[in-house]
């Protein structure tokens, strides 16, 4: 794959005049799985110098917050509804439902997975216990936990955003989407992965009336992280090309 990448980008530089303009800066590729990032590798010239739009903006492989790109996780069509403006229906502190395929994702379930008042589950719900149990969850809970996975993160927090359940985002060196162009303090809880250990301290320290402003400011940026086609005006489609608009300021021709 490393082979196929390099001699495309070397096709781009020989046969074309864009790409030499400035060695590459002024392009971006899209790489959505750890598949996409071992491809790459051996092509530092693209690496270093293009932007990369990434599912998975982790520092470990390679992400550079200044140029590259976070892509907002969509399994589309959601499943359910939009939620929003319910919040007397959240009766629930927190949920999460999925694998221990990380370190911070042992530690949550280790920790949580028998507290009454969180909903944590060690491992994904089984499609046996009912139709959308997984996705009705996201309805009824105020806050839905979202550690960081392994080398890819999940759909959880756009599907948070989505069923109206104020995102936890519990991981060290992620850059979130949009994280230029957004306040994600406004609609989000971005915690470090030591702040595992005192979760529910911290969610239920969270005042009623600062819930409330969190999901309403929820509830505005839902439209950002839906994928529509044909794209329509400040859905994801549009928040991603104007991120890369943005970027043009690091390009020196």
């Amino acid at each position: 794959m490393t082979v196929i990448v390099h001699n495309y980008v070397e096709s781009l530089i020989s046969k074309y005049p864009y790409w030499n303009r400035t060695l590459g800066a002024d392009h971006f590729f899209v790489t959505c799985h750890d598949v996409g990032v071992r491809a790459t590798e051996g092509v530092p010239l693209l690496v270093k110098n293009s932007i990369r739009a990434v599912c998975s903006p982790s520092y470990d492989v390679g992400f550079i917050p200044h140029k590259d790109v976070a892509l907002p996780q969509v399994l589309q069509p959601f499943a359910l509804p939009a939620g929003g403006n319910d919040v007397e229906n959240r009766t629930s502190l927190g949920f999460w439902a999925g694998h221990r395929n990380s370190k911070i994702r042992v530690i949550l379930a280790r920790e949580w997975e028998n507290d009454t008042e969180l909903d944590i589950s060690n491992n994904r719900i089984s499609r046996a216990t009912g139709h959308l149990v997984y996705q009705n969850r996201f309805y009824r809970t105020k806050y839905c936990i979202c550690p960081g996975g392994s080398q890819v993160n999940s759909a959880r927090i756009a599907d948070s955003i989505h069923y109206g359940c104020i995102p936890v985002i519990l991981s060290n060196y992620y850059d979130l989407p949009f994280n230029d162009i957004l306040d994600w303090r406004k609609f989000a809880l971005v915690l470090k992965e030591k702040d595992v250990y005192q979760l529910k301290q911290i969610l239920k320290g969270i005042s009623d009336s600062k819930f409330v402003s969190l999901h309403n400011h929820l509830v505005k940026v839902q439209k950002h992280f839906q994928w529509n086609s044909p794209p329509i005006r400040y859905d994801a489609f549009h928040m991603v090309m104007y991120d890369l608009w943005l970027r043009r300021h690091v390009i020196k021709y």
